[in-house]
């Protein structure tokens, strides 16, 4: 979309009770109870206090990301498998920095979330008793795993949107939200609006700016995508951080972003049995020749390093941890070494890694136990890794064919991408951030640690989406905000002078040069390589180039690249000032990052000699910082624009007390006090 900058702007304002912002699996589910709950609260027409508004109905996360077999992670429900709330809550705030009432109520709100999306039809499957039998997934004691194949959660959010469409609550598609507007001065904070372009009525001549103004807003867009260049978001998932930085939410964990090993060209995870079917993996230049066998040199034997290969699948997200010793993550970083060097790196399924196969070809019994057990029980001793996926996991290799890859064709080209952030905004257990009536879920929420089990997001957008609706219908539904008109017609009028005036300014930035910068700085200096140096430098940069951004503006005439540019800048300098304080503080290598120091634990590989010219040094995890998170919150009188502080985090408190007691404080609705 293109827009003259003498364009008009055409605003049209929009009343509701509530507004989502986002349409993936988190958003779909939450606006569906919403609606249903007050529905049974006896709100007249409930569907009709309701919006949708998203950049895209078929794009985000939800909708365009996946695995081998996209993990759901759930309480057990394995018939011969115990298990209980605290055990999954432990589980979530094993590693540190997270809270543990959060935690808790994930536990619980699991089964009731997850049993809503079996009735509304993701096939999740089940043997001849009903029973649901989960497997191990990372960071997993138990088997709480499941999953409805490579495309879980775009089934969920499919099958939730049927509901919602059913419903007939109202979807608004293509707006490219510009800001949340505080129009009402009396509270100044609440917000009250939100303003966004309405890419499918905006030409080049005339911009229509949609403003919704609402009682509450429910922020769902997702985790912010678009900061690395290296990446496995989906393209069109960019996330709304700028905005809701600039709003005044507090943030936690930024620094515990997700990296893991995935496909390039189609961007997907290569994790579970891409991994266990035990593929070979070399490097090329960058023309595609010159193999090499690199891991084999940083590997004792054979079998050593094929079953770390074989470990990657379910110990895929790069771990510090899992370094020394040879274990799986140091695989991430020898590939990462290759890309440094200018290297491409490839999995090939069409042959076995070298030195595995003997004279009577591929056998199991050749890797180390837990390998050799797992193929064993899952009877793929197929001969090549192409013949053991299609055993184990055919539809991992169909993915893939969707896609015009062939991997019994052709090798497939991978890198170390960022997948997840487990941090995002700050939330109290019902899920409502640090501005009232304005609520997170989803992977914009950030109620994750130092590390999650695979497929635990899922659950949380799942859950965090039921604790949000069940509180808005029993506390924020008997009220409606009043709305200055004046103010907030100011605000909006100051937001169409910024849209004409920051556009098409000759010597004003290029958007997508802009986000270029970003997304290599962002890969290089805050991806699972990390040292306080580069960091500050980075952060430094990044701060020069968000108040360039501010002041000249862009040379572009689309509103769109340009609002987009914007806030990735505001949103990769908060993520640096994080990353900043936390490596400061004295936060080594934990989570999915290693952090290096010329006084650490040395890697004795020579690994990395291109990037730091000397051998690879790691900080190890300060562990007492494991009880706090830090917390950053956007003040504009700062000299790189954020305040960050370091707060104690909240500890999991098993309620007590009588049934009787209960009853009556849920009859009396004290809990939700």
């Amino acid at each position: 979309m293109k827009c003259d900058p003498e364009a008009a702007v055409e605003t049209v304002q929009h009343r509701y009770h509530t507004v989502i912002v986002g349409a993936g699996a988190a958003g779909m589910n939450c606006a569906r109870r919403l609606c249903r709950n007050m529905a049974l609260k006896g709100v007249p027409e409930p569907e009709k206090k309701i919006a949708i508004i998203t950049r895209g109905l078929p794009l985000g996360a939800s909708r365009m990301s996946g695995s081998d077999k996209q993990t759901y992670y759930k309480l057990g429900t394995s018939p011969d498998v115990a298990d209980s709330p605290v055990s999954f809550a432990e589980s979530l705030t094993a590693a540190g920095c997270c809270h543990g009432d959060l935690a808790l109520i994930e536990g619980i709100g699991s089964l009731q979330s997850f049993y809503s999306l079996v009735d509304a039809g993701v096939p999740f499957p089940h043997n001849s008793l009903g029973s649901h039998i989960g497997y191990k997934t990372d960071h997993d004691p138990f088997q709480r795993g499941t999953s409805a194949g490579p495309k879980t959660s775009k089934m969920m959010s499919e099958c939730l949107e049927r509901i919602v469409r059913d419903l007939g609550i109202d979807i608004f598609d293509r707006q490219e939200v510009l800001e949340f507007i505080k129009s009402d001065a009396s509270e100044a904070d609440r917000i009250t609006a939100v303003a966004g372009i309405d890419a499918r009525r905006s030409s080049q001549d005339s911009i229509v700016l949609n403003v919704f103004t609402a009682n509450n807003f429910i922020l769902a867009a997702g985790g912010p995508g678009g900061l690395y260049m290296s990446s496995v978001y989906p393209k069109g998932q960019l996330g709304l951080h700028g905005c809701a930085f600039k709003a005044g939410l507090a943030a936690e964990n930024l620094t515990e972003s997700q990296f893991g090993l995935s496909s390039v060209k189609f961007r997907w995870n290569v994790s579970g049995t891409y991994m266990q079917c035990v593929p070979r993996i070399y490097s090329t230049d960058a023309k595609g020749g010159d193999p090499r066998e690199f891991l084999a040199d940083h590997f004792p034997s054979a079998a050593k390093m094929a079953s770390n290969i074989f470990l990657k699948g379910y110990q895929w997200p790069f771990d510090p941890q899992r370094i020394e010793d040879s274990q799986s993550s140091l695989i991430d970083i020898l590939v990462f070494n290759e890309t440094l060097q200018g290297r491409r790196i490839f999995m090939d399924f069409m042959h076995n890694p070298p030195g595995l196969a003997d004279e009577n070809g591929f056998n199991p019994a050749q890797l180390e136990d837990e390998a050799r057990e797992y193929l064993e029980a899952a009877g793929a001793d197929q001969q090549l890794p192409i013949e053991r996926l299609r055993h184990m996991n055919p539809l991992a290799i169909d993915i893939y064919r969707e896609h015009d890859i062939d991997l019994a064709a052709e090798p497939l080209e991978i890198a170390v991408c960022a997948q997840h952030n487990n941090g995002g905004f700050s939330v109290n257990k019902w899920w409502e951030s640090s501005i009232p009536h304005t609520f997170v879920i989803g992977e914009m929420a950030g109620t994750h640690g130092v590390k999650r089990p695979g497929g635990s997001a899922l659950n949380a957008g799942q859950v965090g989406g039921l604790r949000a609706a069940e509180y808005i219908v029993n506390r924020y539904c008997g009220e409606d905000v009043v709305i200055d008109e004046t103010s907030l017609n100011d605000q909006v009028a100051r937001l169409c002078r910024q849209l004409t005036t920051r556009l098409h300014n000759e010597h004003g930035l290029n958007p997508q040069q802009v986000v270029a910068e970003i997304q290599e700085r962002m890969t290089s200096d805050a991806g699972h390589i990390r040292s306080l140096d580069t960091v500050n430098s980075a952060l430094a940069d990044a701060v020069s180039l968000y108040k360039n951004v501010i002041e000249c503006g862009f040379n572009d005439s689309d509103p769109v690249a340009a609002i987009q540019a914007e806030q990735l800048s505001l949103a990769s300098l908060a993520y640096l000032k994080a990353i900043a304080a936390a490596i400061e503080a004295g936060g080594g290598s934990r989570g999915s990052h290693l952090v290096l120091s010329e006084d650490g634990i040395e890697i004795d590989t020579g690994v990395l000699g291109s990037y730091t010219e000397k051998p690879l040094r790691f900080k190890p995890e300060e562990k007492s910082l494991r009880e706090y998170v830090f917390q950053l919150k956007y003040n504009p009188d700062a000299d790189d624009l954020f305040d960050v502080d370091k707060v104690s985090v909240r500890k999991m408190e098993v309620p007590k007390g009588s049934f009787e007691n209960l009853w009556a404080d849920y009859r009396n609705a004290k809990i939700y006090d």
